[in-house]
């Protein structure tokens, strides 16, 4: 495994998300609330509701909540960052619940020398983002009566290292690896990783039970969350192209949206992917069909990144 892009996505995403970027809107959430404490953080929560008037029902059935996690490397971001606000509106305008949730940014004060002691913090990193996931997902639970809520019918979705999160956290859950915090059998509706990956001590992937259907979105030449895998004997980060080979040998539902030639700005593309977004959450989701879509696209209006040198151009994901 190519330590040195654990420096590189810890040092590029801190940047991203943090500097430069455009104010949105404001837009605030329904409600907030304090799910776990742990290691002497509080960790919360907040609620969108979806939009007077925003149609919440497709073909009888409840739309589900959209349970999110922000990106950053495990060292920076947050739930309520605005440049989510855009996306959560149009979320919500659609029916959509968002759910937008803390986690423990476990690279915090980590050097990231690009050795294994690095690997194995960036790893324990999206460990722990998984089990606050799953602290969150049980308060839902515990909670279902007064938050108005269907645990049963929760998407997650995240970006960057919140992507990385929600895929670690549901490979953990299909293997029987979610601890005492979930009840037995429970599954995630559905996912959506923006660029996202699992990282593994095991080899490659593999899942006792089928993981919920899944849409990946990511840049084939994304060399912060790698696209295809990078690994190192059993050490190895798994991005979308090798975990959709994994479903689609396994006859897991997915849908994946490979943008040629981009790179890690796919991690935040969350405006223009949103046609695909709905697609996926009404067809595999809502209507549980076990459609698979395979899609190259070459979108020259995607601003890009300046690769190796990580020097920002102008980007708008509107």
């Amino acid at each position: 495994m190519n330590m040195n892009r654990i420096t590189l996505l810890t040092a590029w995403l801190c940047l991203f998300l943090t500097a430069g970027l455009a104010a949105q809107e404001s837009y605030k959430p329904s409600g907030t609330y304090l799910f776990s404490t742990k290691d002497g953080q509080e960790l919360y929560m907040d609620d969108y509701l979806p939009s007077k008037g925003s149609t919440t029902e497709l073909d009888g059935k409840a739309k589900p909540s959209i349970v999110f996690m922000f990106g950053g490397g495990f060292i920076s971001g947050a739930r309520n960052d605005k440049f989510y606000m855009p996306w959560f509106k149009m979320l919500n305008d659609n029916g959509y619940r968002v759910i937008s949730i803390d986690y423990r940014l476990g690279m915090i004060g980590i050097k990231t020398t690009g050795g294994v002691s690095s690997a194995q913090a960036f790893r324990h990193s999206a460990q722990i983002a998984a089990e606050d996931l799953f602290s969150a997902t049980e308060y839902l639970i515990a909670n279902k009566e007064s938050l108005r809520i269907d645990p049963t019918n929760l998407v997650l979705s995240g970006s960057s290292a919140g992507a990385i999160a929600i895929l670690e956290a549901d490979w953990l859950l299909n293997n029987g690896k979610a601890g005492d915090f979930l009840p037995e059998g429970f599954r995630f509706a559905g996912a959506m990783p923006f660029a996202g990956a699992i990282i593994s001590v095991e080899g490659v992937p593999s899942y006792k039970t089928p993981p919920a259907p899944t849409a990946f979105f990511h840049g084939t030449d994304d060399r912060i969350v790698n696209y295809n895998k990078i690994h190192f004997l059993k050490w190895g980060m798994f991005g979308s192209n090798k975990l959709a080979k994994i479903f689609k040998k396994n006859g897991y539902v997915y849908n994946i949206y490979r943008y040629e030639g981009h790179s890690h700005e796919i991690a935040s593309t969350f405006i223009r992917t949103f046609p695909e977004q709905i697609r996926f959450l009404e067809t595999n989701v809502i209507r549980g069909q076990k459609r698979t879509v395979d899609s190259s696209i070459d979108d020259p209006d995607i601003q890009t990144f300046d690769w190796p040198n990580n020097r920002r151009k102008l980007y708008s994901s509107n």
